[in-house]
């Protein structure tokens, strides 16, 4: 039985038209602070991502996750009676978030006119590869074209090697976050005014963003930023190490205090007199110099050595994890970062918790991802009061699952 809606958004209904992932990830930010959010799916092509990664007994474990709080429902937008009930629910709901490529909803004549038209307060987050305007917007585009072109691949991996992609959904978990404030900042405009609006979010630009003040620099000095392995040229040390039972940790040091007591703890107090020093950027100049004092230091002693170490110095340290090391982690498991979660197929699952903790209104993870259509006629008839007998007939043409 899936638990009552609970947080700061049990008001909010959310209707989820989108597909990987950037949008499924806004909504289910959404969700797990109380949102009412209805995954809307193609009846007979549903959203790709219940195939995407791992599968147990047939089931998509990272559908898991992204779909969690969601009620999904099949429906195909883009025959008139698959419209006439998507209208229907607009007219019930505050958000709409879809990635369709641009000009389908109108072609479908569901734009944000329309949209508005039946429900002035809507907001529509309209989230795509390279926005709603531009050369590029007809483009189709995933997260891996995106940390291409944003400068993220040029400059992430060692200095002589090809330019490294993450294994994992960077840039639409970027704009998925994005996606979230923004929907937010909407709201609260039309809470203030009562007029919704339409949002137009480029997965490009938000992960251009993150990647730091590398346009500013390439304005002011032409320096274009490249790749330089794990170190950076803001600080050092700052690097990955490895110690002598084969553990790698990380350390960093952008505060010239912690750079300071790392020098003096593997023994060379004596760089910490040195002119260039005392700033981030003269440091990462000397880069060579600091990592073989920190490798030397490190490579001698044990993990469990190195960790009691480094924090009796107060000098940041982080042992590098694979996910099995996170989740058995003593800080991960008193926060409750990871949690178990019920599922009807596949009984008890783990998975990364809710993003933050409020003291009044918490999010809480209710449900894991449902089949397609688990919703479809509990909503549709208890809510729409469409018979049985309608839905039986818009089934069978192919108008819901």
């Amino acid at each position: 039985m899936a638990q009552t809606r609970t947080g700061p958004l049990t008001d909010l209904r959310v209707l989820d038209v989108s597909t990987v992932l950037a949008g499924p990830t806004t909504c289910q930010i959404l969700a797990d602070y109380g949102a009412d959010v209805i995954k809307i799916e193609h009846p007979t092509r549903a959203d790709s991502l219940r195939g995407h990664g791992a599968q147990v007994d047939g089931e998509g474990l990272w559908w898991k996750v992204v779909a969690r709080n969601k009620r999904c429902i099949g429906l195909y937008l883009g025959s008139p009676d698959g419209a006439e009930i998507f209208e229907k629910l607009v007219s019930t709901a505050d958000v709409v978030v879809e990635n369709f490529r641009p000009g389908t909803l109108e072609r479908w004549g569901l734009g944000y006119g329309r949209l508005a038209e039946i429900n002035p307060g809507i907001v529509l987050c309209r989230i795509t590869g390279f926005g709603q305007s531009g050369p590029y917007a007809g483009r189709p585009a995933f997260g891996t074209l995106v940390e291409a072109m944003s400068g993220f691949a040029h400059m992430t991996g060692e200095a002589d090697r090809p330019p490294t992609l993450p294994p994992f959904g960077l840039a639409d978990s970027i704009a998925g976050l994005t996606g979230v404030s923004a929907v937010m900042m909407a709201l609260h405009h039309r809470d203030r005014t009562g007029e919704g609006q339409q949002i137009d979010l480029s997965i490009l630009e938000p992960l251009a963003s993150a990647l730091g003040p590398h346009i500013i620099t390439h304005d002011q000095t032409g320096h274009v930023q490249s790749r330089s392995g794990n170190r950076s040229s803001n600080n050092a040390p700052r690097n990955t190490y490895l110690t002598s039972d084969q553990h790698w940790v990380a350390v960093s040091s952008s505060a010239e205090s912690i750079a300071r007591r790392a020098m003096e703890l593997v023994g060379r107090a004596d760089l910490t007199t040195e002119p260039w020093f005392d700033t981030g950027a003269g440091r990462a100049e000397h880069a060579d110099e600091i990592d073989e004092a920190m490798s030397q230091w490190i490579g001698e002693l044990d993990l469990e050595t190195v960790i009691a170490e480094f924090a009796a110095a107060e000098v940041a340290l982080a042992p590098v994890y694979d996910v099995a090391q996170y989740v058995a982690d003593p800080q991960v498991q008193a926060r409750e970062a990871v949690v178990r979660v019920d599922d009807q197929r596949l009984g008890t699952v783990a998975m990364q918790n809710v993003l933050f903790k409020m003291s009044q209104t918490p999010g809480a993870i209710r449900h894991t991802g449902r089949s397609l259509g688990a919703d479809t006629n509990a909503l549709l008839h208890e809510e729409l009061e469409i018979s049985h007998e309608k839905l039986n007939e818009l089934r069978q043409d192919g108008v819901i699952a």
